[in-house]
């Protein structure tokens, strides 16, 4: 039974703290979709590097880099599709996929790079990039251009 309990304590306590996570992130094509993606700034000492990459976080770094920062400004950028509209200084550093295209869909990594061994804050989101489905029932009717 103590075991039970043990394994939910660990549980909550990943949930609140995530090394590891996944979410879903949907959006459709020629939108802009933003990828969540935090860490904790207690102050100026905490601000830190950290790299968004395609596909599953690998044991360091990024692979198939799209972006780079040192924590205060952008460093380096794969395409200009791809920003940080957030506030790093205080550890927003969610990625934004300005006109989004189907071939954005997939995994991406987001890397905090913590100092110490092993701490880097890792996070794999999944992105799935729809095509528009028009239907009428949705709110972007086009009226005002179809009028002649």
């Amino acid at each position: 039974h103590s075991h039970a309990l043990c394994s939910t304590a660990t549980f909550v306590f990943l949930s609140t703290v995530p090394a590891v996570s996944g979410l879903l992130v949907k959006g459709e094509v020629g939108q802009n979709i933003t990828v969540p993606c935090f860490y904790r700034v207690r102050s100026p000492q905490d601000i830190t590097s950290m790299c968004w990459g395609r596909d599953s976080c690998p044991a360091s770094k990024c692979y198939r880099t799209v972006i780079w920062t040192d924590g205060w400004k952008v460093t380096l950028r794969d395409n200009n599709r791809y920003m940080l509209k957030g506030n790093l200084q205080m550890g927003d550093v969610s990625l934004t996929i300005v006109n989004a295209k189907e071939a954005d869909s997939g995994t991406y990594c987001c890397r905090v790079e913590i100092s110490g061994w092993f701490n880097d804050q890792l996070n794999n989101l999944q992105v799935v990039v729809e095509k528009a489905r028009i239907s009428t029932a949705s709110p972007h009717t086009y009226t005002s251009e179809q009028t002649s």
